[in-house]
């Protein structure tokens, strides 16, 4: 088993390029989808340098190519990040709620050093004269 490798189209994330859903080289047709393939090292090898555009070479690459044990480590890697979640079954904290503040739950302040300023009249304190009109 030492002539092959394991592939697989990445999975679909048009966020960050990878955009393939389904790819056919010598034959096999690899969808996304379905995860790893077998395959012979040349064919391996080749699709090693596959991009997810063929004219840009700036693209990323279409395919995981990896041996057994590569691949193994990147699916336990995944699986671990997609176990962020919490369950049920976790231990977890009680999360209280703080309710909605209203105006009534505001101190009462009656002091006039803490009263709203008052609107001063435009027309006396204005220090630019008005336009007259032509």
């Amino acid at each position: 088993m030492t002539d092959t490798l394991l592939v697989r189209l990445k999975p679909y994330d048009p966020r960050r390029g990878f955009v393939l859903r389904r790819f056919t080289y010598a034959g096999i047709r690899f969808h996304d989808e379905r995860g790893w393939y077998r395959v012979e090292r040349k064919v391996g090898e080749h699709l090693r340098a596959v991009r997810t555009v063929p004219t840009d070479k700036y693209a990323p690459l279409a395919f995981d190519v990896c041996t057994e044990a590569e691949a193994k480590a990147l699916d336990a890697g995944e699986s671990e990040a997609a176990k962020v979640k919490r369950s049920a079954t976790d231990d977890l904290k009680v999360t209280t709620a703080r309710g909605a503040v209203t105006t009534d739950d505001l101190p009462k302040n009656t002091s006039p050093a803490s009263a709203p300023p008052t609107a001063k009249d435009d027309d006396a304190g204005s220090k630019r004269g008005k336009r007259e009109r032509e």
